[in-house]
């Protein structure tokens, strides 16, 4: 069998990666120095590179999946397949800028500068969502229209509008402002970078996370299409394993209605009896948000609860119906 190729996240997006490779499978290992990373299915090549490049060599069959942030694909442009949010490396995609600027937003700012004839320098690793950004802004269209900003990087510049230019940044973005340029777009989890540096947000872009990416060609494959549905069933059991507790504990018969009532699960219980009459031990899988709020009640009608949690929680009936689409 030909292998599937598998790239995933070298960067600040690895070990969460990492985390959710060793729970979706039983052996995952990385030499030291080395991009290479082993799992324990052998049809499965994994390699780590930066997110920004893979959705890029997903999309042109370099590698069959890949992992990387929902903002890189965007901006890549790339024609990949999203399979699956993996629910972390969630940050927001802002626009800010030096907090003793008076402007409440980005468009608000464009036409104080063109007003004043200014050229509006704004630093970013984004520049085709800057860009795009920009363009549907309504002071944008009012001064500049159709135009397309000017993008500036050491090697390029292209786009006509050389009022309003958007600097491609090597990192440290944060700093930049006021001296390098007047505004940045740029990443943040919680916005303390940003105010450390004494920068206000002024707008969202969008919102991202981690997702699991295939190539098109290779969901057409039918051999490959097995094994891209293999990586998807376990790693969706991984991102639903982390929501949920398996729990187990005996109840006394008559009350067992009482907890029947208000137990939430994934379809319902398994009851089975205990070797001591009108005793029964409940095994079910809950919410990790319901657990608290069923504690005081279990304590006061169950015994001897066991808690886990699960490794994964697979949804077999899910993904076949995706297979058969």
């Amino acid at each position: 069998m030909t292998k599937v190729k598998f790239a995933i996240p070298k960067g600040s997006l690895e070990d969460a990666t990492f985390a959710i490779l060793e729970r979706s499978w039983t052996k995952v290992q990385r030499k030291s120095r080395t991009y290479r990373v082993t799992l324990d299915d052998p049809d499965i090549a994994v390699k780590m590179l930066r997110p920004q490049e893979i959705p890029t060599f997903v999309s042109d069959g370099l590698y069959d999946v890949g992992i990387t942030g929902k903002d890189w694909i965007g901006e890549t442009k790339s024609d990949v397949e999203p399979l699956l949010d993996l629910e972390y490396g969630k940050i927001k995609l802002v626009v800010a800028i030096p907090d003793t600027y008076r402007f409440k937003s980005l468009d608000e700012m464009i036409a104080s500068y063109a007003k004043q004839k200014r050229i509006l320098r704004i630093s970013s690793e984004y520049l085709t969502t800057a860009s795009k950004f920009i363009k549907q802004l309504k002071s944008y269209k009012k001064y500049y229209g159709n135009k397309d900003p000017q993008i500036v990087t050491p090697w390029l510049r292209i786009g006509t509008n050389k009022s309003v230019q958007i600097h491609l940044s090597f990192g440290a973005t944060e700093a930049k402002p006021p001296d390098d340029v007047d505004a940045i777009m740029d990443v943040t989890e919680t916005g303390t970078t940003l105010e450390q540096n004494q920068l206000k947000i002024v707008d969202t872009v969008l919102q991202s996370s981690a997702h699991l990416i295939a190539n098109k060609n290779s969901l057409r494959d039918k051999t490959k299409r097995e094994k891209i549905f293999d990586i998807i069933t376990v790693m969706r059991g991984a991102v639903e394993g982390r929501k949920y507790l398996h729990i187990y504990l005996n109840v006394e018969e008559k009350n067992m209605p009482k907890l029947l009532s208000s137990l939430p699960s994934l379809k319902r219980p398994t009851i089975s009896p205990l070797s001591e009459k009108g005793w029964y031990g409940v095994n079910t899988i809950v919410p990790k948000s319901e657990f608290h709020k069923m504690i005081p009640k279990l304590r006061k009608i169950a015994q001897g609860l066991v808690v886990h949690e699960p490794r994964q929680i697979l949804e077999l009936e899910e993904i076949k119906r995706h297979e058969e689409n």
